[in-house]
């Protein structure tokens, strides 16, 4: 419930806190990341943390200029639930700041623990909001040193590796994260809490020594901070070197994955002529692009192991969260699982269309190439493979089937399920990644319709 020692509305106002060194280093941080207007959320939890950033993000706003909105997600896992959203409704109302309650309902039997899938739920929330369609550009967290002191025992404990030792970034791109507070104390916070009266909620969990984090924090952290002092600012730190660290890895990877890398396919001949860590390095990076978790240690032994392993025609499917990991001619896939289903659409016109299979159509008028406009492509059918098809987009070389063409174009198997087929009238008049039947393609000077197809499941 709401702390009874701190029920006082806020005080704090953008003139009387200028002075603070909490609003002055946010500012900076905020001057330093945000591009004007840009459009920030906050995680608000309820608790001491994001009610604190909260009211400095509120007062920040009179002289940095971006839009805050707020984030709420009820989990319902405590009776006092909706007393926390109500209370975080009326703080936000007292300080005009717009504020989403977003209900989730968490799996109590998760084998991840309903610690995180609790978390997995609100950061899902949190990436899934838009305020008129648009995402916010910046989702702010309010995690602080203590939590990253914490996190990193935490991965330690686990047998993280350099990455997950690094623990919290400051600023996520990749995700979206901001976590302003990383190197505030917890005590820096609530003595701020208690000079501007700033109320917040107490949520009786956090007592809970079966959690994970709670041991750390009640059972752990007291014993060492008995001995060492300063041991949360000096793992707090700590992660920082070694997310410097993981940064020299990630630039590593970069510089490996440029030729080795192409449309979210790795090359597995190049691959294999790395040693063991460097190939590990390659493909902890590849993951994280497409937002997957890092699998265990041994996991990841046993997937190089495959691949380097891997013959040319080899059938290997690795499940990797929602994504599988796939080879075809020594190229490995990221992608996506989808069941084929039938489409029949109409194009008039339209910059982009929406495929029913998750794929997305680009249509691009251009100078040169591309469909030629000469004869009158107003209307275009699209639909997917029926089998049998023939194409000659080579006017030198004899029509073939589709299929040869897309084994010819190594297209792997599964793609080839969704690709979309142009038709003009009866004729098959482009098919992406394969190319323009001959007889309709626009020459040097001449007006075309370029239109190129961006496939989800990859």
């Amino acid at each position: 419930m709401e702390n009874s020692k701190k029920s006082r509305k806020s005080s704090i106002t953008a003139t009387s806190a200028v002075a603070n060194p909490l609003l002055s280093k946010l500012n900076h941080f905020l001057s330093r990341y945000l591009m004007p207007n840009q459009h920030v959320l906050l995680a608000l939890s309820g608790g001491l943390d994001s009610f604190v950033l909260l009211n400095l993000l509120a007062a920040a706003k009179h002289t940095i200029p971006f839009e805050l909105h707020a984030m709420h997600v009820h989990h319902g896992l405590s009776s006092n639930a909706d007393a926390w959203a109500d209370f975080c409704i009326q703080q936000c109302k007292h300080l005009n700041v717009p504020i989403e309650v977003v209900r989730v309902q968490v799996d109590t039997n998760s084998k991840l623990g309903i610690e995180a899938a609790a978390r997995q739920l609100r950061y899902q929330a949190l990436f899934d909001f838009k305020q008129n369609g648009v995402a916010p550009d910046f989702i702010v967290t309010a995690h602080h040193q203590d939590d990253q002191a914490e996190t990193l025992l935490l991965q330690l404990f686990r047998g993280a590796g350099v990455k997950g030792l690094a623990s919290m970034a400051v600023v996520d791109e990749s995700r979206r994260l901001m976590r302003p507070l990383l190197d505030i104390s917890r005590q820096a916070l609530q003595a701020y809490a208690e000079q501007h009266h700033i109320p917040w909620c107490e949520d009786e969990s956090n007592d809970n020594t079966q959690y994970e984090r709670n041991f750390v924090r009640h059972e752990v952290m007291p014993v060492l901070a008995s001995r060492y002092p300063s041991v949360k600012s000096v793992l707090a730190r700590t992660a920082l070197h070694l997310a410097e660290a993981n940064g020299l890895l990630d630039t590593l990877a970069k510089i490996d994955a440029e030729n080795l890398l192409k449309n979210n396919s790795l090359c597995l001949q190049g691959l294999t002529a790395f040693d063991l860590p460097r190939a590990k390095n390659l493909l902890r990076w590849w993951f994280s692009q497409n937002q997957l978790s890092m699998p265990t240690s041994e996991h990841l032994t046993e997937i190089i192991q495959q691949l380097f392993n891997a013959k040319s025609d080899a059938s290997i499917h690795i499940q990797l969260q929602n994504l599988s990991l796939k080879c075809y001619q020594q190229r490995a896939y990221l992608c996506s699982e989808r069941v084929a289903e039938p489409f029949d659409m109409l194009w008039s016109g339209e910059s982009c269309l929406e495929l029913p299979n998750g794929g997305q159509l680009h249509f691009k008028q251009v100078i040169g190439s591309g469909l030629a406009l000469k004869h009158g492509l107003t209307k275009l059918r699209i639909t997917n493979r029926n089998g049998g098809e023939r194409f000659k987009p080579d006017a030198l070389r004899p029509t073939r089937t589709l299929k040869y063409l897309l084994q010819e174009a190594n297209i792997p198997p599964w793609q080839r399920e969704h690709l979309p087929l142009i038709y003009w009238h009866d004729a098959l008049a482009l098919v992406p990644n394969i190319g323009i039947a001959h007889e309709l393609q626009a020459t040097e000077n001449e007006q075309g319709l370029e239109i190129t197809w961006h496939d989800k499941a990859v």
